[in-house]
């Protein structure tokens, strides 16, 4: 259900857009209402707290005729209307030494669209008295599993996100929620300790409590299997990888990468090979809020432009990059629906939403048998990427040995993946029919502005340097 809060705020909004609109040739304003907890239950305590992404506040964009700048506030009424306009304008006026220093941009686009967009929760949200009732099954079916458990770890979030955007000709609203639930086992043996853990999200807690619940007994026997696990001896190595790995590599290896508000700084290398061979023909990548359904899935950004899908990468070849409204502009070229903030307090920046790996035509098992010696690698830890020179550091949770096309039962941990980014992906040689996008990430810019992101894809076989 949309904010009732930015609801009685809407038509005051609309009022100051509209006289503000009187001074400027462009102006509009975000505003953005998020709600939703998160419950933590453990093998030692019990939480609830707020999740992450929680906030609630305004910011207005005015194009100068020369410049973009931005104001933000916390609340707007009809009494403070008044003292917020002079403010804004007083704020936002800077003398001419000023604006010789900033980069001189065109008007941006304001094209008539009025649409409230919604996305409906399925089925009843837990209360605080059965979210944590559900997560403490989880967390005993954890520890039923095996008796070296020593902690078990469930939390499930649930946020629920309103947002409206106004400028002379545009009047949108937009309204939707995500839910996960994440279940994670501590191992130990001896004075080795080990953690394996998983993720269900969705739109229904039934749905996704169910999931994470048939997910348990297979995540705690990797648990007790990195009990046994080794150091990988360092090498090149054919490599196939799940999911979560595929997407790691969608995430890092390229998505930064291709973030166009790094073309317009000469940060990213990507710009020079738009429309070149960056990969194996047999790679597809897109990303975008309406390419797939995950927890980065909205109707329009913060830019107010409307969600979509964007194709990255077609039979090898870079189509295009991602962008918000003021890198577009700075380039030439038309947004993609990726202009996103952290808050209404920080700024819009380029950012990657659901990214993945389109799916191919062979199996899993077609996959492993042709490998001689190598490793499926599982599991996402973590992941940087130099945009400008296009190496990359991947770090997976565990690699199972594949050897003679079969698997060994010997497992690796942990496995860091690096190299050169158009290496790894011209080496990919088979893409599996299996395909999945995990919605339960957060991603900075940097180390900071963090937005909530999915990725992933089918199983990928490449070759790579493991280390």
């Amino acid at each position: 259900m949309f904010s009732e809060y930015l609801a009685s705020r809407h038509d005051v909004c609309k009022r100051l857009v509209d006289r503000l609109s009187k001074k400027y040739p462009y102006v509009s304003l975000l505003g953005k209402h998020v709600t939703g907890k998160q419950y933590r239950v453990t093998t030692f305590n019990v939480g609830i707290s707020d999740t992450m992404e929680r906030q609630c506040g305004f910011v207005v964009r005015l194009y100068n005729g020369k410049t973009y700048a931005e104001y933000s506030f916390s609340d707007i009424t009809e009494e403070s209307l008044d003292r917020l306009e002079k403010d804004i304008v007083e704020k936002t006026t800077f003398p001419e030494r000023i604006l010789a220093q900033h980069v001189h941009l065109q008007n941006m686009k304001d094209e008539p669209l009025a649409k409230s967009f919604s996305r409906e929760v399925i089925g009843p949200i837990p209360n605080d008295q059965e979210a944590l009732e559900k997560l403490t099954k989880l967390k005993d079916v954890i520890h039923q599993q095996d008796q070296r458990i020593v902690q078990a770890v469930a939390i499930y979030s649930y946020y629920e996100t309103s947002s409206m955007f106004l400028s002379a000709n545009r009047d949108l609203t937009q309204n939707y929620t995500w839910q996960g639930v994440m279940v994670a086992a501590v191992a130990r043996e001896g004075d080795i300790v080990r953690m394996n853990r998983d993720f269900a999200g969705g739109n229904s807690a039934e749905e996704i409590f169910a999931s994470a619940e048939k997910k348990i007994p297979e995540m705690v026997k990797i648990a007790i299997a990195l009990l046994s696990s080794e150091p990988i001896e360092p090498g090149v190595y054919d490599i196939i990888t799940e999911p979560s790995i595929t997407g790691l590599i969608a995430h890092e290896a390229f998505g930064h990468g291709v973030e166009m508000d790094m073309f317009v700084k000469n940060r990213a290398k990507a710009r020079e090979y738009v429309h070149k061979r960056v990969a194996s023909p047999l790679v597809e990548m897109h990303d975008g809020a309406a390419a797939t359904y995950s927890c980065a899935s909205y109707f329009f950004d913060d830019d107010g432009v409307l969600a979509h899908d964007t194709l990255i990468i077609k039979d090898g070849i870079l189509q295009t990059g991602i962008s918000d409204a003021i890198s577009a502009l700075q380039l030439g070229t038309e947004p993609t629906g990726n202009g996103r903030r952290e808050s209404s307090g920080r700024k819009a920046y380029t950012r990657m939403t659901n990214t993945f790996f389109s799916p191919g035509s062979s199996t899993v098992e077609e996959m492993i048998a042709s490998v001689k010696h190598g490793y499926l690698l599982s599991q996402t830890d973590n992941g940087m990427e130099d945009p400008k020179n296009w190496n990359i550091q991947c770090v997976c949770s565990y690699g199972r040995e594949i050897k003679d096309g079969k698997l060994t039962g010997r497992i690796v941990a942990p496995v860091v993946m690096s190299g050169y980014v158009p290496d790894l992906l011209q080496s990919i040689s088979m893409v599996s029919k299996d395909f999945e996008v995990i919605g339960s990430g957060h991603c900075g810019k940097g180390y900071k502005e963090w937005v909530t992101v999915s990725d992933g894809g089918p199983y990928l076989k490449a070759r790579c340097k493991l280390g």
